[in-house]
Protein backbone atom coordinates (compact mmCIF):
# COMPACT_ATOMS: atom_id res chain seq x y z
CA UNK A 1 0.00 0.00 0.00
CA UNK A 2 2.85 2.35 0.84
CA UNK A 3 4.48 1.56 -2.51
CA UNK A 4 1.28 2.37 -4.39
CA UNK A 5 0.91 5.68 -2.54
CA UNK A 6 4.51 6.65 -3.28
CA UNK A 7 4.06 5.79 -6.97
CA UNK A 8 0.84 7.82 -7.12
CA UNK A 9 2.51 10.86 -5.58
CA UNK A 10 5.39 10.55 -8.03
CA UNK A 11 3.04 10.52 -11.00
CA UNK A 12 1.17 13.52 -9.61
CA UNK A 13 4.42 15.45 -9.25
CA UNK A 14 5.42 14.66 -12.83
CA UNK A 15 2.03 15.85 -14.08
CA UNK A 16 2.33 19.10 -12.15
CA UNK A 17 5.81 19.95 -13.34
CA UNK A 18 5.63 18.61 -16.89
CA UNK A 19 5.21 21.36 -19.43
CA UNK A 20 4.07 20.89 -23.01
CA UNK A 21 5.95 22.60 -25.87
CA UNK A 22 2.89 24.80 -26.38
CA UNK A 23 2.80 25.92 -22.74
CA UNK A 24 6.54 26.54 -22.65
CA UNK A 25 6.43 28.58 -25.84
CA UNK A 26 3.61 30.71 -24.47
CA UNK A 27 5.45 31.17 -21.18
CA UNK A 28 8.55 32.50 -22.96
CA UNK A 29 6.47 34.89 -25.09
CA UNK A 30 4.77 36.22 -21.95
CA UNK A 31 8.09 36.68 -20.20
CA UNK A 32 9.51 38.61 -23.17
CA UNK A 33 6.47 40.87 -23.07
CA UNK A 34 6.65 41.42 -19.31
CA UNK A 35 10.32 42.41 -19.16
CA UNK A 36 9.78 45.28 -21.62
CA UNK A 37 6.67 46.76 -20.03
CA UNK A 38 6.77 50.29 -18.62
CA UNK A 39 8.35 52.45 -21.34
CA UNK A 40 5.01 54.36 -21.64
CA UNK A 41 5.84 56.11 -24.92
CA UNK A 42 8.85 56.52 -27.17
CA UNK A 43 10.23 58.18 -30.29
CA UNK A 44 13.15 57.30 -32.54
CA UNK A 45 14.69 58.39 -35.84
CA UNK A 46 15.29 55.77 -38.51
CA UNK A 47 17.35 55.37 -41.64
CA UNK A 48 15.92 52.85 -44.10
CA UNK A 49 18.28 51.37 -46.69
CA UNK A 50 16.64 49.42 -49.51
CA UNK A 51 18.78 46.99 -51.53
CA UNK A 52 17.42 45.49 -54.75
CA UNK A 53 18.44 42.11 -56.18
CA UNK A 54 21.20 43.79 -58.24
CA UNK A 55 22.71 45.20 -55.04
CA UNK A 56 21.72 48.83 -55.73
CA UNK A 57 20.81 50.86 -52.66
CA UNK A 58 18.41 53.72 -51.94
CA UNK A 59 18.02 55.50 -48.61
CA UNK A 60 15.01 56.96 -46.81
CA UNK A 61 14.70 58.83 -43.52
CA UNK A 62 11.75 58.52 -41.18
CA UNK A 63 10.66 58.75 -37.57
CA UNK A 64 8.50 56.59 -35.36
CA UNK A 65 6.43 57.30 -32.27
CA UNK A 66 4.89 54.62 -30.06
CA UNK A 67 2.33 54.71 -27.26
CA UNK A 68 2.39 51.75 -24.89
CA UNK A 69 -0.99 50.37 -23.85
CA UNK A 70 -1.65 47.50 -21.46
CA UNK A 71 -5.38 46.91 -21.96
CA UNK A 72 -4.87 46.55 -25.72
CA UNK A 73 -2.01 46.60 -28.21
CA UNK A 74 0.32 49.58 -28.71
CA UNK A 75 -0.27 52.50 -31.08
CA UNK A 76 2.41 53.72 -33.47
CA UNK A 77 2.92 56.47 -36.04
CA UNK A 78 5.58 56.35 -38.77
CA UNK A 79 6.39 59.40 -40.93
CA UNK A 80 8.80 59.64 -43.88
CA UNK A 81 10.87 62.84 -43.94
CA UNK A 82 12.85 62.26 -47.15
CA UNK A 83 13.50 61.80 -50.05
CA UNK A 84 10.88 63.83 -51.88
CA UNK A 85 9.11 60.89 -53.52
CA UNK A 86 8.01 59.56 -50.12
CA UNK A 87 8.21 62.73 -48.01
CA UNK A 88 5.10 63.18 -45.89
CA UNK A 89 3.89 59.59 -46.31
CA UNK A 90 2.69 58.46 -42.90
CA UNK A 91 1.29 55.27 -41.42
CA UNK A 92 -0.62 54.79 -38.17
CA UNK A 93 -1.16 51.39 -36.55
CA UNK A 94 -3.46 50.41 -33.70
CA UNK A 95 -2.43 46.91 -32.69
CA UNK A 96 -5.08 44.79 -31.00
CA UNK A 97 -4.55 41.80 -28.76
CA UNK A 98 -7.54 40.13 -30.35
CA UNK A 99 -8.90 40.55 -33.86
CA UNK A 100 -7.39 42.40 -36.83
CA UNK A 101 -5.31 45.52 -36.30
CA UNK A 102 -6.38 48.95 -37.54
CA UNK A 103 -4.01 50.70 -39.95
CA UNK A 104 -4.17 53.90 -41.96
CA UNK A 105 -1.92 55.37 -44.65
CA UNK A 106 -1.67 59.09 -45.42
CA UNK A 107 -0.59 59.86 -48.98
CA UNK A 108 0.43 63.53 -49.35
CA UNK A 109 0.00 63.49 -53.14
CA UNK A 110 -3.69 62.62 -52.67
CA UNK A 111 -4.02 64.60 -49.41
CA UNK A 112 -6.17 61.93 -47.89
CA UNK A 113 -6.08 59.09 -45.40
CA UNK A 114 -6.57 55.57 -46.72
CA UNK A 115 -7.57 52.72 -44.45
CA UNK A 116 -5.54 49.58 -45.06
CA UNK A 117 -7.81 46.55 -45.36
CA UNK A 118 -6.95 43.31 -43.61
CA UNK A 119 -6.45 41.58 -46.97
CA UNK A 120 -3.70 44.07 -47.90
CA UNK A 121 -1.65 43.90 -44.70
CA UNK A 122 0.69 41.29 -46.11
CA UNK A 123 1.72 43.77 -48.82
CA UNK A 124 5.05 45.67 -48.74
CA UNK A 125 5.37 48.75 -46.56
CA UNK A 126 6.33 51.64 -48.88
CA UNK A 127 8.41 49.41 -51.16
CA UNK A 128 10.42 47.79 -48.36
CA UNK A 129 10.75 44.13 -47.40
CA UNK A 130 8.68 44.83 -44.30
CA UNK A 131 4.96 44.12 -44.64
CA UNK A 132 2.32 46.38 -43.11
CA UNK A 133 1.57 43.65 -40.56
CA UNK A 134 5.22 43.72 -39.46
CA UNK A 135 4.60 47.24 -38.12
CA UNK A 136 2.24 45.97 -35.44
CA UNK A 137 3.48 45.47 -31.88
CA UNK A 138 4.05 41.82 -31.10
CA UNK A 139 1.21 41.15 -28.72
CA UNK A 140 1.27 37.73 -27.06
CA UNK A 141 -2.40 37.08 -27.75
CA UNK A 142 -1.99 37.33 -31.54
CA UNK A 143 -0.31 33.91 -31.80
CA UNK A 144 -0.24 30.34 -30.60
CA UNK A 145 3.16 28.92 -29.69
CA UNK A 146 5.32 25.80 -29.69
CA UNK A 147 8.73 25.58 -28.02
CA UNK A 148 11.38 23.97 -30.23
CA UNK A 149 14.76 24.09 -28.49
CA UNK A 150 17.44 26.21 -26.87
CA UNK A 151 20.16 27.00 -29.40
CA UNK A 152 23.21 29.21 -29.05
CA UNK A 153 21.86 30.88 -25.93
CA UNK A 154 18.45 31.57 -27.51
CA UNK A 155 15.01 30.10 -26.93
CA UNK A 156 13.66 28.95 -30.31
CA UNK A 157 9.86 29.08 -30.53
CA UNK A 158 7.44 28.58 -33.39
CA UNK A 159 4.46 30.91 -33.34
CA UNK A 160 1.39 30.79 -35.54
CA UNK A 161 -0.67 33.92 -36.36
CA UNK A 162 -4.31 33.70 -35.34
CA UNK A 163 -5.33 36.22 -38.00
CA UNK A 164 -6.57 34.16 -40.98
CA UNK A 165 -5.53 37.02 -43.31
CA UNK A 166 -1.94 37.09 -42.14
CA UNK A 167 0.63 36.68 -44.90
CA UNK A 168 2.45 34.11 -42.75
CA UNK A 169 1.62 30.54 -41.81
CA UNK A 170 4.23 30.54 -39.06
CA UNK A 171 7.24 32.38 -37.67
CA UNK A 172 10.28 30.89 -35.97
CA UNK A 173 11.34 33.32 -33.26
CA UNK A 174 14.56 33.38 -31.27
CA UNK A 175 14.54 35.15 -27.91
CA UNK A 176 17.74 35.64 -25.91
CA UNK A 177 17.52 33.14 -23.03
CA UNK A 178 19.09 35.59 -20.56
CA UNK A 179 17.24 38.86 -21.17
CA UNK A 180 14.41 37.79 -23.54
CA UNK A 181 15.22 40.34 -26.23
CA UNK A 182 14.42 39.37 -29.83
CA UNK A 183 17.38 38.12 -31.85
CA UNK A 184 15.92 36.63 -35.04
CA UNK A 185 12.61 35.85 -36.77
CA UNK A 186 12.01 33.62 -39.80
CA UNK A 187 8.78 34.27 -41.69
CA UNK A 188 7.06 31.51 -43.69
CA UNK A 189 4.58 32.39 -46.43
CA UNK A 190 1.11 30.99 -47.01
CA UNK A 191 2.56 27.99 -48.85
CA UNK A 192 4.77 27.21 -45.87
CA UNK A 193 7.99 28.24 -47.64
CA UNK A 194 10.64 30.41 -46.00
CA UNK A 195 9.98 33.98 -47.14
CA UNK A 196 12.08 36.34 -45.03
CA UNK A 197 14.52 36.47 -42.16
CA UNK A 198 14.74 39.40 -39.74
CA UNK A 199 17.85 39.77 -37.60
CA UNK A 200 18.39 42.20 -34.72
CA UNK A 201 21.80 43.77 -34.00
CA UNK A 202 23.64 46.49 -32.05
CA UNK A 203 21.46 46.32 -28.95
CA UNK A 204 21.58 49.03 -26.28
CA UNK A 205 19.93 49.13 -22.86
CA UNK A 206 17.78 52.16 -21.99
CA UNK A 207 16.48 53.19 -18.56
CA UNK A 208 18.24 50.10 -17.14
CA UNK A 209 15.42 47.96 -18.47
CA UNK A 210 14.47 48.36 -22.13
CA UNK A 211 16.62 46.67 -24.76
CA UNK A 212 16.40 48.23 -28.23
CA UNK A 213 18.21 47.09 -31.36
CA UNK A 214 20.20 49.71 -33.21
CA UNK A 215 19.82 47.81 -36.47
CA UNK A 216 17.25 45.52 -38.07
CA UNK A 217 18.01 43.57 -41.24
CA UNK A 218 15.19 42.01 -43.25
CA UNK A 219 16.23 39.68 -46.06
CA UNK A 220 13.69 38.38 -48.55
CA UNK A 221 14.88 34.95 -49.72
CA UNK A 222 12.40 34.79 -52.59
CA UNK A 223 13.02 38.21 -54.17
CA UNK A 224 16.69 38.54 -53.08
CA UNK A 225 15.93 42.05 -51.80
CA UNK A 226 16.93 43.48 -48.42
CA UNK A 227 15.86 46.29 -46.12
CA UNK A 228 18.01 47.64 -43.29
CA UNK A 229 16.66 49.88 -40.54
CA UNK A 230 19.11 51.90 -38.45
CA UNK A 231 17.74 53.44 -35.23
CA UNK A 232 19.08 56.60 -33.61
CA UNK A 233 18.03 59.02 -30.87
CA UNK A 234 15.69 56.91 -28.79
CA UNK A 235 13.64 58.82 -26.21
CA UNK A 236 11.25 57.28 -23.66
CA UNK A 237 8.42 58.45 -21.41
CA UNK A 238 7.86 61.49 -23.65
CA UNK A 239 4.26 62.10 -22.61
CA UNK A 240 2.38 60.86 -25.68
CA UNK A 241 -1.35 60.16 -25.28
CA UNK A 242 -4.21 58.80 -27.37
CA UNK A 243 -4.71 62.35 -28.69
CA UNK A 244 -1.41 62.03 -30.54
CA UNK A 245 -2.75 59.07 -32.51
CA UNK A 246 -5.78 60.21 -34.48
CA UNK A 247 -6.42 60.58 -38.19
CA UNK A 248 -5.91 64.33 -37.82
CA UNK A 249 -2.57 63.60 -36.15
CA UNK A 250 -1.68 61.40 -39.09
CA UNK A 251 -2.49 64.17 -41.57
CA UNK A 252 -0.57 66.78 -39.57
CA UNK A 253 2.45 64.50 -39.32
CA UNK A 254 2.54 64.11 -43.11
CA UNK A 255 2.42 67.82 -43.86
Amino acid sequence: MKTILTYTLLLTGIALFAQSPEDKGLEIAKKADQVDQGFESSSVNLTMILTNKQGQESTRYLENKTLELTEDGDKSLVVFNSPKDVQGTATMTFTHKEGPDDQWLYLPALKRVKRISSSNKSGPFVGSEFAFEDLSSQEVEKYTYKYIEEKGGNHVVERYPLDPKSGYTKQIVEWNAENFRLERIEFYDRRGALLKTLTYADYKLYLDKHWRAGELNMENHQSNKKTKLIFDGYAFKIGLTDKDFTQNSLIRAGR
